[in-house]
C-alpha cells in the first residue's frame, strides 16, 4: 500500500514537471527570432554543340564545366538553395523551332543533394542549339517566390542562336520585374561578340562577366559568386552624385548605389557633429571590358576646397571590382553652437574618382557601377591629431625621429672637425 502510493505520488510528481517543462518550452520557441531567408542560386549551363571543343586545358569545354560543377557542389555553403538548368542538353537535330526550346531544370532549386546532383550533371553530352534567352526566362521563374537573394550564373561558350529573343533584352525584363535578380556570366570562349552580349546581360541586372580560359579559373569564379550569393544582403539605396560639392545630395549613413562615366567626378555631402568619425568607403566596379591600368581615389574636402583626408587603390590586370576608403574623426567642440543649444555639424564634401579607361569600341554610357558606404561612429580620444598632417597620431614620433637625427647629425660633424683639428695640430 505505502509502495502503491509513493509510485502514485512519483508519477503524479513526473507529470507534473513534464507539464510545467512543455508550458516553457512553448513560449521559448515562440520568441525565437525567424530563421534568415535562404539564398537561391540557379546555375545555367551550356550543353550546346560548341561543347564538345577541346582548347580547356587539353580537355572539352563540357568537361572542364562539369569537373569545375562537381568542385562548386562540393563547396556550397549549406543555407544555399542551388538549383540547376541546362540549353541545348536535349535536342540533337535541325530544327531551329525545335531546337530554341531546349532548355529544362535539371536539378530543382532546394536544399542541395549533392550527390544526386553530381549523378545529374554527369549525364550531360554536348547536343543541340544555344537557347540562352528561354534559359534565362526559365531560370528567372525557378527561382521566384522567397525573400532571400537570388543569383544566376550563366556558363556559356558562345553567342545566342535563336534570335529574335535577344538575351540582353530578356536580362532587362528580368530586372524590370522587380525581382532583386542578378544574373553573373561567364565566358568560356574569349570572342568580341561573345563578350558583348555577356557584358550586356549582366550589365542589365548589376551582375558581373568573366571571361575564363582554365579549369581553376571556372571553378572558382563559380564557387566564389555562389558565396557571395549566402552573404548577408542590404539593399542600396540609389542616389545621384553632383558636378560639384555646393549641388552634392546629402547623405546620411548607409549603403548607396551610382553611376560614374569614365572621367568624370562625382560628389557627395555628409554632415558630421562634432566627436563623430566619418567613416566612407566607394568601390567602382569593372562591369565592361576596360584596359589594364586603373585606380580610385576618394577624397574628403571641405566646402571651402581644402582637403582633410583622402584615401586611394591602383592595380593592373583584370578585377571586377577596386575599393579604396577614408576615415575623418571631428574633434569635440570647445564652444559655439548652431543657436539651439547643439553643436554646429560640419559639411565635409566626398569627392569620386576613377582612372578606368577602356578602347573606343566599348561604351561609355551608363557609367560604370559604384558603391557607395557611409558610416558616422563615434570618435576616438583626442581625436584632434589623428589627421594631422595625414600623419595620424604618430606625427609627434616623426618629429621625435628628426629631432635625434639632427642632434646626432650636429654631434657628428662637431666630433669629426675636432678629430681633424687634433690631427693637424699633432
Amino acid at each position: 500500500m505505502i509502495t502503491r502510493k509513493r509510485l502514485t505520488t512519483g508519477v503524479g510528481i513526473a507529470l507534473a514537471t513534464l507539464a510545467a517543462g512543455l508550458g516553457t518550452a512553448i513560449p521559448a520557441a515562440a520568441d525565437e527570432a525567424p530563421a534568415a531567408p535562404s539564398p537561391k542560386v540557379e546555375l545555367v549551363l551550356d550543353v550546346s554543340g560548341s561543347m564538345r571543343t577541346r582548347d580547356i586545358d587539353g580537355q572539352s569545354r563540357m568537361a572542364a564545366a562539369k569537373q569545375a560543377f562537381n568542385d562548386v557542389l562540393d563547396a556550397v555553403p549549406e543555407q544555399v538553395h542551388l538549383g540547376i538548368r541546362t540549353l541545348g542538353a536535349d535536342y540533337a537535330g535541325d530544327d531551329r523551332k525545335t531546337g530554341c526550346k531546349d532548355t529544362r531544370q535539371l536539378y530543382p532549386v532546394g536544399p542541395l543533394d549533392r550527390t544526386e546532383a553530381k549523378t545529374a550533371v554527369a549525364t550531360l553530352a554536348p547536343t543541340g542549339f544555344t537557347p540562352i534567352g528561354p534559359a534565362l526566362l526559365g531560370a528567372a521563374d525557378d527561382l521566384e517566390g522567397g525573400d532571400g537573394s537570388r543569383r544566376i550564373v550563366l556558363i556559356t561558350d558562345g553567342e545566342d542562336t535563336c534570335g529574335p529573343l535577344d538575351p540582353c533584352e530578356v536580362a532587362r525584363e528580368i530586372a524590370a520585374r522587380g525581382t532583386h535578380l542578378v544574373v553573373d556570366t561567364l565566358g568560356l570562349v574569349p570572342n568580341a561578340k561573345i563578350r558583348q552580349q555577356l557584358t550586356c546581360i549582366a550589365e542589365a541586372t548589376g551582375g558581373t562577366y568573366t571571361a575564363v580560359q582554365h579549369k581553376d579559373e571556372l571553378s572558382g569564379r563559380v564557387k566564389q559568386l555562389v558565396d557571395r550569393a549566402a552573404e548577408p544582403v542590404v539593399t542600396p539605396v540609389a542616389t545621384e552624385g553632383a558636378g560639384s560639392c555646393s549641388a552634392a545630395p546629402k547623405l546620411e549613413p548607409g549603403l548607396y548605389t551610382d553611376r560614374e562615366k569614365i572621367g568624370e567626378h562625382r560628389w557627395y555631402r555628409v554632415d558630421v557633429l562634432p566627436g563623430q568619425e566619418l567613416r566612407a568607403s566607394a568601390s567602382v566596379a569593372a562591369d565592361r571590358a576596360v584596359d589594364d591600368d586603373y585606380g580610385v581615389l576618394l577624397r574628403a574636402v571641405t566646402v571651402h576646397g581644402r582637403e582633410i583626408v583622402r584615401g586611394s587603390e591602383a592595380g593592373t590586370g583584370r578585377t571586377d571590382v577596386i575599393s579604396s576608403g577614408l576615415r575623418y574623426p571631428k574633434p569635440e567642440a570647445e564652444d559655439g553652437d548652431d543657436g539651439d543649444g547643439k553643436p554646429a555639424a560640419e559639411t565635409v564634401c566626398l569627392q569620386l574618382a576613377h582612372s578606368f579607361s577602356a578602347p573606343a569600341s566599348v561604351k561609355k554610357s551608363p557609367g560604370l557601377p559604384v558603391e557607395l558606404t557611409v558610416d558616422l561612429v563615434d570618435g576616438p580620444d583626442n581625436a584632434s591629431d589623428v589627421a594631422a598632417f595625414g600623419l595620424g597620431r604618430g606625427w609627434w614620433l616623426l618629429g621625435v625621429l628628426v629631432l635625434t637625427g639632427l642632434v646626432a647629425g650636429l654631434l657628428a660633424g662637431w666630433i669629426s672637425r675636432w678629430r681633424v683639428a687634433v690631427w693637424r695640430t699633432n
